[in-house]
């Protein structure tokens, strides 16, 4: 074990982010471990979500379901230099927030239509609550009360330019920036939730941050439209902080 103290980095982000291709940027890092979304089983098991989630039973049956646990065990980590913690911020729910204080936080966010359009492809009629920007601006009311540093990053200004963007961000949370963040083996990790048979076939077939290819818009909306519009208001929001 390290005897420096290990600096923790907290990823809050919404569904469909880019998330997973963050937590593989920081993952290939040889300073750096990662963990992918500790608390989704807590959030689960305290949730209507178990309903509608994929493979919700199986995920709670491999995680450890209490949310103090989880994050007493967040705090405990010391085997590397740097922990990076990939969490969905609507996952939180009802905690003790003290333990903000010990993390940095990003705050890791995306246009409302292309995020829910990916979304709804594994969760047919997603709800305000599963997309995480009421909960972002939460987040960001309750950092700004608690003194607590917080970066906001767009997932596109990564994927625009990925170096310079990631630059900046280990700038921010005080870490070097290392070249190993750009680019990582093709397939799985072996941190990737259970549920990465749902989820992360994109991120499983690349090797570094890439626009994804413009695809002509379909014609409808559908029944997202309203929710779309109400998200983008959320959006604005959080990208103005």
């Amino acid at each position: 074990m390290n005897s420096t103290k290990t600096k923790r980095i907290c990823l809050w982000s919404g569904p469909r982010n880019i998330s997973t291709a963050m937590m593989y940027s920081f993952g290939n890092r040889i300073d750096t471990a990662v963990v992918d979304e500790p608390l989704y089983g807590f959030y689960l098991s305290k949730t209507s979500a178990k309903e509608y989630h994929p493979s919700a039973e199986e995920i709670m049956d491999s995680m450890d379901c209490d949310g103090d646990s989880v994050i007493e065990q967040l705090l405990a980590f010391n085997e590397k230099p740097i922990y990076f913690i990939k969490n969905m911020t609507h996952h939180l729910l009802d905690l003790n927030l003290n333990f903000f204080s010990e993390m940095e936080h990003i705050i890791l966010t995306r246009e409302p239509e292309a995020m829910i359009r990916s979304f709804s492809k594994v969760i047919a009629h997603p709800q305000p609550k599963d997309l995480g920007y009421e909960d972002h601006l939460k987040l960001i009311g309750l950092f700004r009360k608690r003194n607590i540093p917080f970066h906001v990053v767009d997932s596109q200004e990564i994927l625009n330019n990925p170096e310079h963007r990631l630059k900046t961000l280990c700038n921010a949370v005080g870490i070097p920036f290392s070249k190993a963040m750009l680019k990582w083996p093709k397939g799985a990790r072996k941190e990737d939730g259970i549920w990465a048979k749902h989820w992360y076939a994109s991120v499983h077939e690349s090797t570094h941050f890439e626009r994804p290819i413009e695809k002509q818009r379909p014609e409808s909306l559908g029944n997202l439209e309203e929710l779309i519009e109400s998200s983008r208001i959320l959006y604005r929001q959080i990208i103005s902080c």
